[in-house]
């Protein structure tokens, strides 16, 4: 191992999978050099601000290379924090990288290395076999916790259709969102130590109604975050930097609205898309944020099942690419639609980056949770679509 590494380990403690999520949850840059038992040279994983921008592994480059990696299942791992200079070639979301990368080494379809001696407990892929997502965060800030609150295996600890504007971390276990459905609940993912339970939002607009129910998968212990201190903070931020949080939020409640109503097969979906004009096309190189002034825009990502339909925004809401949250959404993971009477004014990306920047930690990471969130639900719906081909 390199001395000068700020981490090293062995691939039988962390995986490639629980690595990425711990270097990205930290936002960390640099270089994560992966050395298989195997394997007769390094795979490289080039990280900036926690994403994965390109990797070389052999012949491989790119996600390719990534994907690749999540097979070594045995050797050590070394990341050094450092600028990193090369050109960016993976545009997919950490979280979809994770997922897809456990997914794929789950069906078969990465060669594993190792594997004659490697663990039992390999990396099972959510999203398959009514496994489903779990999202973890970054270690918590005591500091902003005013108190703690216990839950037994079962018990619910948000209720779908209450009022809420307070905000929990979960200190230790795991909890499970689920939505109503017209046959049920509907499953959609976990969240275990360091995410957080609440709507950001409700800091800025009063209380909001919980849009999906919350159940304790074993003991729970959750941490009450100081919303009046989290409040004042995002008091001084431009309009701009609110709205865009407003929105942020208001898309993870359509995403999840989403995953019901294509889990449903709803008939309303139907010409989701259809007949309408394409502002972003899946994959474009589109580096400016837009907001609604009129009309309407749509946000569906195209898949080898045909597009699968995320967002229905209005008025107000925000698009395009913000330049510190990766959602999972446009403009490198879908597309944007719209109707005939849209108009948009551009915002100043930069600025926003510039005033989150200067917001504490915890604000920071609530915001990259609800992000990830989007980005993990948005799976959880392209997988329901897929079973219904």
């Amino acid at each position: 191992m390199n001395k000068n590494s700020d981490l090293s380990g062995s691939l039988n403690f962390l995986n490639l999978g629980e690595l990425l999520n711990l270097l990205g949850t930290n936002g960390s840059s640099g270089v994560l050099r992966i050395n298989g038992s195997d394997a007769t040279q390094p795979g490289l994983v080039y990280l900036d601000k926690g994403n994965p921008i390109n990797a070389t592994n052999g012949s491989l480059s790119g996600l390719d290379a990534v994907f690749a990696l999540f097979g070594w299942t045995q050797g050590e791992f070394e990341f050094t924090e450092e600028d990193v200079t090369c050109e960016k070639t993976i545009t997919k979301s950490r979280m979809e990288i994770i997922l897809d990368g456990l997914r794929l080494l789950d069906e078969g379809k990465i060669e594993k290395l190792g594997q004659a001696t490697a663990p039992k407990n390999q990396p099972e892929s959510p999203v398959i076999s009514g496994k489903f997502p779990l999202i973890k965060g970054p270690l918590v800030d005591y500091s902003y916790i005013v108190d703690e609150e216990g839950f037994y295996d079962g018990d619910e600890i948000v209720q779908e259709g209450n009022h809420g504007d307070w905000i929990w971390v979960i200190l230790e276990g795991t909890a499970e969102i689920v939505k109503q459905a017209s046959n049920g609940p509907l499953k959609l993912l976990r969240i275990g130590d360091g995410a957080f339970l609440g709507s950001v939002g409700s800091l800025l607009s009063g209380g909001k109604v919980r849009s999906a129910t919350v159940k304790s998968v074993g003991n729970v212990q959750l941490g009450m975050l100081d919303s009046q201190l989290l409040a004042n903070e995002l008091a001084n931020v431009s309009a701009d930097f609110k709205n865009m949080i407003i929105s942020i939020d208001y898309r993870l409640r359509q995403i999840i609205d989403m995953a019901v109503k294509v889990n449903e097969q709803d008939k309303d979906l139907n010409g989701f898309v259809e007949g309408k004009k394409q502002l972003i096309k899946q994959g474009q190189n589109e580096e400016r944020l837009f907001t609604i002034k009129e009309g309407e825009a749509f946000i569906a990502r195209n898949t080898e099942n045909g597009y699968v339909p995320l967002a229905h925004l209005k008025k107000g809401d925000f698009f395009g690419r913000i330049p510190f949250i990766d959602m999972g959404h446009e403009p490198y993971s879908a597309s944007v639609f719209s109707s005939d009477d849209l108009k948009l004014t551009a915002v100043n990306a930069e600025k926003l980056q510039s005033e989150h920047e200067g917001l504490s930690s915890t604000l920071k990471n609530i915001i990259e949770h609800l992000a990830t969130c989007i980005s993990v639900t948005t799976l959880v719906t392209c997988e329901y679509q897929k079973k219904h081909v």
